[in-house]
């Protein structure tokens, strides 16, 4: 399997993308970042047909959307009553945007299908390169504010009480999460790439104990995943993507349940 590069370069590359899900996913899922996970990948999708559009490659394309996605839509959900109407706007929105976009630069369907879901063959070494520094960068930013962020994450009312700007923590958040969405989106595809930054985390609150033993787990629980899902993809050419999916949610109920026999 090795033997091959792309094979390779797909494992350095997951590698390094469940890494990043599995730190960033602890936050999604604590700060009820879920549903604004899921619409960032749809706003992703919209950024890497735009970059079809214009000739250039998908991944700058969904870092530009996925930034000001991530702030505009961000501070919205949180200014306003209507959370889950503003956010259902703004997948709507992108959605209509990405199949437009794709529709006016000609690509075919089975281009769409990989910006979707994910395409091990489209990964080389340029694009490794470009998510091993971005998935540094975005661990670089965390490990700055991580004080700050747990604080933020799990005791906002302590927070603010001892006078931590919690705004400013939530903007560098919704950065790091955007550039995480845009990582996650070269393996499993900017339509399920939440699944990377939710289900591992949310098994990992079964397990750990702190914040630090949650982060391991998570990272550990989305390495099983996109490992697994490789080497099956590899074994039977049916979709990556459909193997992670199913390996996260097999692990999770798995927890689930484990969780409810204890109790």
């Amino acid at each position: 399997m090795f033997e091959f590069n792309f094979m390779r370069y797909a494992f350095l590359a997951s590698t390094f993308i469940a890494i990043t899900c599995g730190v960033v996913g602890v936050y999604v899922v604590n700060r009820a970042y879920s549903f604004l996970a899921h619409t960032l990948s749809e706003i992703g999708f919209a950024g890497a047909a735009f970059a079809v559009f214009l000739g250039i490659p998908p991944l700058w394309g969904m870092l530009l959307f996925t930034f000001l996605g991530s702030v505009s839509v961000g501070q919205l959900s949180l200014k306003t009553s209507q959370k889950e109407s503003a956010i259902s706007a703004s997948s709507a929105l992108f959605i209509g945007l990405g199949v437009l976009f794709l529709a006016i630069s000609n690509s075919n369907s089975r281009y769409a299908t990989s910006i979707l879901f994910g395409s091990i063959i489209g990964v080389d070494y340029s694009s490794v390169i470009q998510l091993i520094v971005l998935s540094l960068i975005v661990l670089l930013l965390i490990m700055l504010v991580a004080r700050r962020l747990n604080f933020d994450s799990f005791d906002h009312i302590g927070a603010v009480a001892h006078g931590i700007k919690t705004s400013v923590v939530s903007f560098v958040f919704l950065i790091v999460l955007a550039m995480s969405v845009s990582i996650g989106s070269q393996i499993v595809g900017s339509l399920l790439v939440f699944i990377l930054l939710t289900l591992p985390a949310s098994t990992s609150q079964y397990f750990g104990k702190s914040i630090k033993s949650m982060v391991i787990w998570s990272v550990v629980i989305a390495l099983i995943g996109v490992w697994a899902g490789l080497y099956l993809g590899y074994l039977t050419n049916w979709p990556v993507t459909f193997f992670i999916a199913m390996i996260e949610v097999f692990i999770y109920l798995s927890a689930y349940g484990w969780h409810l026999i204890r109790k």
